[in-house]
């Protein structure tokens, strides 16, 4: 068992947790539990210590072995825990069999992951996603919950529930309300997570509309998606330098060379991320999936190892959501960490990546131009000689939100030079005028 030192810091004491993991056989147990032990600290508690079991695969009733349960009972009073945070989704029986051996309080990766969602959660369309994803994770976990009602059937424990005359007891009669009643809030959930969907689905129609590319950004948790939104676009989202700060998309845009582009910033990934919050948080990554373009953006600082298990975790789920095929280019965020040997390791190690720091404001400019590289033949200059009488055009054209470069009244409308997307010239053909009657035109 590895004792850790507690960090005070100001504010509320947060609870001791200690941790604990299966492992297989020669992983190294702290760099391992790296990333639990931040979770832990995202969530308010401080990691007091860890104990790890190396085998192929966890104890499917007790998750880890009887020898192992005897020196966690041990560690977990000698640390003065309150808390047990197991790096698993532990089945129903394995956390029961925890909390029994313990008299304790347990917590798997799951639950921890979800009730840091829950502290982050803002937005109205959040707080149901998490509530969602939190009911659908419980739900197999209320026998538990009644567990000290069931003792009251009598010595034949639980199979004797509900089996005859004098053994149906409360605990049975709750347990069937409360998971009627969690089925019945799950579906009340879906239902207007759809209406926000379609709420959200009428606001992208208008982006869409709008002609603006749009820009995705995807990546691991903490890499720094939000600080390079705000350096982007000169947006002014808050940046906090903890684990899933943003839950909730938020989409800003900057101009380049005259043509506008969307960025929208998304929720970040993790190794494992829980099934539930994959499936709860559907409608959010689906700008992900409807975007022009996907960054990747990566942790340049990160040791080679976590940097590839990361890029790694993100492509897993971007496959998940559907998001397989948008087009993908990796943003090296961070390189203002790095040497000059660093730097061209890592760019060995994924040719062809934009190098950049939101920080400073290293690569941007770069970064900006390739983006509009990709969509260089999504715009047509045109010229176009609207009359006076047909205004209702100006309105359609004004309502796509393409670049209009120059408008100039003349004897036989108003001439108009602007960008139109491609799609859309057909529509505008019959006002179309060459570059030499344009001129004639705004000089009669």
């Amino acid at each position: 068992m590895t004792q850790a030192v507690v960090e005070r810091a100001a504010g509320p004491e947060p609870e001791r947790g200690l941790l604990l993991a299966v492992l297989p056989k020669g992983s190294d147990g702290d760099e391992e539990l790296a990333e639990l032990r931040e979770l832990a600290r995202t969530a308010g508690v401080a990691p007091v210590g860890q104990v790890v079991q190396h085998r192929v695969r966890p104890d499917p009733r007790s998750y880890v072995g009887k020898g192992k349960l005897d020196e966690l009972k041990d560690a977990y009073g000698s640390t003065s825990a309150e808390v047990l945070i197991v790096d698993d989704e532990l089945a129903p029986t394995q956390q029961r069999a925890l909390e029994d051996a313990l008299s304790a309080r347990v917590v798997d990766r799951t639950q921890l992951i979800l009730d840091i969602f829950a502290q982050h959660a803002v937005s109205a369309e959040g707080k149901l996603q998490v509530e969602l994803a939190q009911l659908e994770y419980n739900l197999p976990r209320m026998r538990g919950m009644w567990k000290h009602l069931e003792r009251l059937a009598g010595g034949g424990g639980t199979a004797q529930l509900g089996g005859g005359v004098g053994t149906r007891g409360p605990g049975e009669s709750q347990l069937e309300t409360d998971r009627r009643l969690a089925n019945r809030r799950i579906t009340l959930l879906r239902r207007r997570l759809r209406d926000v969907g379609a709420h959200r689905a009428t606001r992208r129609k208008a982006r869409t509309r709008a002609s603006a590319p749009t820009v995705a950004l995807a990546g691991y948790t903490n890499v720094g998606k939000s600080t390079l939104l705000n350096a982007l676009t000169g947006a002014e989202v808050r940046v906090e330098d903890r684990l899933f700060e943003t839950l909730d998309p938020t989409t800003r845009g900057f101009e380049y060379v005259g043509k506008r582009y969307l960025v929208t910033d998304t929720v970040g990934f993790i190794r494992r991320l829980p099934t539930q919050l994959v499936e709860g948080f559907a409608s959010t990554l689906e700008e992900t999936l409807v975007a022009d373009l996907i960054l990747h953006v990566l942790d340049a600082s990160l040791p080679e190892n976590e940097l590839v298990e990361q890029q790694r975790a993100v492509e897993t789920v971007l496959a998940e959501i559907g998001a397989g095929e948008v087009p993908v280019e990796v943003v090296l965020n961070k390189v203002d960490r790095l040497d000059l040997v660093a730097r061209r390791r890592v760019s060995n190690r994924f040719p062809g990546a934009a190098l950049v720091s939101a920080t400073t404001g290293e690569g941007l400019d770069a970064l900006r131009e390739r983006i509009a590289e990709r969509f260089a033949d999504r715009f047509d200059d045109v010229r176009l000689l609207v009359p006076y009488d047909e205004g209702r055009v100006l309105s359609d054209l004004y309502a796509l939100g393409a670049p209009i470069d120059e408008r100039t009244d003349t004897d036989e409308g108003v001439l108009i030079r602007a960008r139109l997307p491609h799609r859309d010239v057909r529509r505008f053909a019959r006002y179309l005028v060459a570059g030499i009657e344009a001129e004639s035109a705004s000089t009669a």
